[in-house]
Formats: C-alpha cells, structure tokens, sequence
C-alpha cells in the first residue's frame, strides 16, 4: 500500500509557522532559530503566496546586502511556491522533490494551506515505515520457526 502525504502530516502534528509578506526578514529569520526550521509558508489573507527559505536569506538577503530588519519578507520571498496535494503518494512526493531541487513544500487542498513537509520528514517516514515492515517479516518469521 503506497502511503498518502496526509498520513505524513497527521503524524507531524497540528503545529504550522508562517510568515506574512509584511514581516520583516529579522522576525522571520528569528522564529526559523527559535523552532529550528528552514522555512516559513507566507501567508496572506488565508491564502498561500510564497514560501520564504534559508535560501531565500542566503541569496536574496545577505548577498544583496539588504538590512533584515528593514527587508520585507515579500520583497524576498519565492513567489508561487511548489506545493503538494494531500493525496499525493510519499514515493512520488519524494521523486518531485529531488526534480525539482526543493527541500520543503507546503501541502495545499483547495487553496487551503494544510501543512509543510520537508525532505528530512519524508526520509523519518519512509525509515519507519521500512522499520515496521522488517518488524512484521521478522515476527512472520519466528512464527514459521516455533
């Protein structure tokens, strides 16, 4: 059975930081620290509009030499982020990532921003998931030997 993003993030928990395109970039920059975290989705009247990243810092900020406490996180954000679809399988979640070179991808339904996943989730999932199933072959297993 191939495994739906949707199960990924009912086991992630409900808690989702975003960001709003008005934030300055020391805000954004200084709630990623405190929750250890690589990215925002941002968020504008309930509607996903961009994604802003450590990238996003990297490129847009500090080699620009913008002030982040000044920068506004719409003027450096990436706009129209790739998302996902809830119903999207792991296996191929993890195909469109490695494509297209992306290492976090909010997860929409009908313009509604459902969650965030990142490449380290989907890896924690799929070795669990190898987990239980080396479990149930081994418990098969001592079964067939006793």
């Amino acid at each position: 059975m191939q495994h739906r993003i949707h199960e990924l993030l009912a086991g992630k928990g409900e808690r989702l930081l975003t960001a709003e395109p008005t934030d300055t970039v020391l805000n954004a920059v200084q709630r990623m620290n405190t929750a250890s975290i690589g990215c925002l989705p941002v968020v504008e009247h309930g509607r996903l509009v961009g994604i802003f990243t450590e990238r996003d810092v990297l490129v847009r900020v500090v080699q620009a030499e913008c002030a982040p406490a000044a920068t506004r996180i719409r003027d450096v954000m990436t706009e129209g982020p790739l998302c996902v679809s809830p119903n999207t399988t792991v296996e191929d979640t993890m195909i469109f990532m490695t494509e297209n070179h992306c290492r976090h991808l909010p997860v929409v339904s009908s313009d509604e921003l459902l969650g965030l996943i990142s490449i380290g989730d989907l890896l924690r999932w799929v070795v669990r998931d190898e987990d239980v199933s080396l479990e149930r072959l081994v418990s098969a297993m001592r079964v067939m030997t006793e």
